[in-house]
């Protein structure tokens, strides 16, 4: 249908996809550069929340040398970088002990001393401020839903604004086809598995050459504790127990701000077993007695997912392609060992900016962006994966414990020795999905019955994100083959998007008998983590964006 539809077009220098660290460091670098030459350039910002920051969903502890290169005065501009860490804590569970291992040499840049507990999301809306001051445009429920190409192939720019689509894919009476906005350049900082990154990558073959990128899911609750157990700057990261040794992932918790204690569970989407519950995992991780006794007396007030890219220098694509770039999370920007990746989304937008900023200087528009790919290569952000980038394979190779041991050490010798490593570089070869095992290879998992005080249920976890989607609309979820999820996903995986899904968006139903199963999509419940789009082992999920704001409304996540 859009191939038919006339908008209208604006026009600016530079196109932002996205509000996150990326896409609005990318902003205020381009402001900060013109107003320094005393020249005027145009930037706006798209973003798919409601507001900014309604999206963002991060750990998080925070490496301020991003927001430091971007805004050195930032205490005196007030980004909320909330409590200074002044514990980290490493802990092995097993299923009812814990071995504290933070005595163990743990790398310095494993360590999170000088760095910052904080809601991202709240670090966002600060940010935006500060971009919106600068002159930036920022459009918030304006979800880019396509890419726009000019005659030689290139991009154009995107169409944002769609609305009033009904459920059988037709104009209702409130229908507004969009706009077109055009740019000299168009940035995509939509974060991990973005729908145009994805579409992008395909069509300029940006992944060619490279490893596939890896994910983990990342699911956190937010909760406020008593006294009695909140240490202020308090660091903790957990391996092992509910996790066997074959099965990647581990926890966090950070203690911050008023009594906040921000918890959660990573699982890698590269495990084997299709009947695991990555939520269902999370939530028998805090009924252990090391982890409950932090919260037990205390209130949870809020609950997200989103998937976290783990592919690390071997996975990242192209950076640049016909008249765009690629930012932050939408590249893969993760540093796998560090858990943090914000800080280089920052760079990443500084970097883009300068490189954008020059060619516009020059005259030039829609073309490739190779200085930014260049300045990447010397970056402390390309010094830093390179260092960690066998960290993931040798993990999944070898499994948590030996895994983590060689990983820390290979880690180690290439920082030393400036990038070598006795491994080379090793490939992550399959795919999160390719990685399923058939159903009948493994024993179905049975979870307990959440007890309501540690442990909760999908459903009134997803209250919690304040996720709304209108339900008159196309589902933002497309099937590529609608019949898949019956005639393959459930006789070969048992169909594990019921079970992945960390939002209940998925259901098998049958009939009064136990027969004629049908696959049921509840896509209002989406948190938009992209887990589905990953790991569905057929590929027959693509996740798209909903129309308007819609999505979760995170408050401090």
């Amino acid at each position: 249908m859009s191939e038919q539809v006339e908008r209208e077009a604006m026009e600016y220098d530079v196109v932002i996809v996205g509000a996150g660290p990326s896409g609005l460091s990318a902003a205020i670098r381009l402001k900060q550069l013109a107003a320094a030459a005393g020249n005027e350039i145009s930037v706006a910002i798209l973003e798919k929340g409601s507001e900014v920051g309604a999206h963002i969903l991060s750990g998080a502890v925070i490496d301020p040398s991003g927001i430091e290169q971007l805004l050195p005065n930032w205490q005196e501009l007030g980004i909320p970088l909330e409590t200074k860490v002044t514990r980290d804590k490493f802990v092995m569970l097993g299923p009812q002990g814990e071995l504290d291992i933070s005595w163990l040499p743990f790398p310095k840049w494993m360590l999170n001393h000088g760095n910052y507990i904080a809601s991202l999301a709240n670090v966002c809306r600060s940010l935006a401020q500060h971009a919106e001051a600068l002159g930036v445009e920022i459009y918030p429920g304006m979800a880019a839903s396509e890419v726009v190409y000019n005659e030689a192939g290139g991009v154009k720019g995107v169409v944002a604004g769609v609305f009033g689509i009904g459920k059988d894919g037709q104009p209702t009476a409130d229908y507004q086809p969009g706009i077109e906005l055009h740019a000299k350049y168009t940035m995509i900082g939509e974060g991990v598995r973005g729908s145009l990154a994805k579409q992008l990558q395909a069509k300029f073959s940006l992944a060619e050459g490279r490893e596939p990128q890896k994910f983990g899911i990342g699911i956190k609750e937010l909760w406020q504790i008593p006294d009695a157990a909140f240490e202020s700057g308090l660091t903790q990261h957990t391996f092992g127990w509910p996790l066997d040794n074959a099965t990647g992932g581990g926890s966090f918790m950070y203690h911050f701000g008023d009594n906040y204690v921000a918890i959660g569970f990573v699982l890698h989407l590269n495990y084997k077993n299709p009947w695991l519950s990555p939520f269902d995992e999370f939530q028998r991780f805090k009924t252990h007695p090391s982890i409950k006794r932090y919260l037990e007396g205390g209130k949870r007030i809020a609950y997200g997912a989103r998937a976290i890219t783990e592919g690390g220098a071997q996975s990242l694509p192209r950076l640049y392609f016909p008249g765009g770039v690629l930012l932050g999370c939408s590249a893969g920007m993760v540093n796998v060992p560090r858990i943090k990746g914000s800080h280089n989304a920052v760079k990443s937008g500084i970097l883009a900016a300068e490189a954008a900023y020059s060619a516009i200087q020059d005259g030039r528009s829609g073309d490739d962006l190779i200085a930014y790919e260049e300045t990447y290569q010397k970056s402390s952000i390309a010094k830093e994966l390179w260092n960690v980038r066998n960290f993931k394979p040798l993990w999944s190779k070898f499994g948590t414990i030996p895994g983590l041991v060689l990983g820390g050490m290979d880690a180690m010798i290439a920082t030393i020795f400036g990038g070598w490593s006795p491994f080379g570089t090793l490939k992550h070869g399959k795919s999160d999905a390719d990685s399923t095992g058939l159903a009948k290879d493994y024993t179905p998992i049975s979870y307990p019955k959440p007890d309501g005080v540690f442990s909760f249920d999908k459903l009134s976890s997803v209250f919690l994100s304040s996720t709304n989607h209108d339900e008159n609309q196309p589902a933002h979820l497309k099937l590529s083959d609608p019949a898949v999820p019956i005639s393959i996903n459930l006789p070969k995986f048992g169909e594990p998007a019921r079970l992945y899904c960390p939002a209940g968006v998925y259901e098998v139903l049958y009939d009064d008998k136990g027969e004629n199963p049908k696959f049921q999509i509840n896509f209002q419940n989406c948190v938009h983590c992209k887990t589905c789009d990953i790991k569905d082992p057929s590929q027959n999920i693509n996740w798209t964006t909903p129309q308007g704001g819609d999505g979760p409304n995170y408050p401090n996540m």
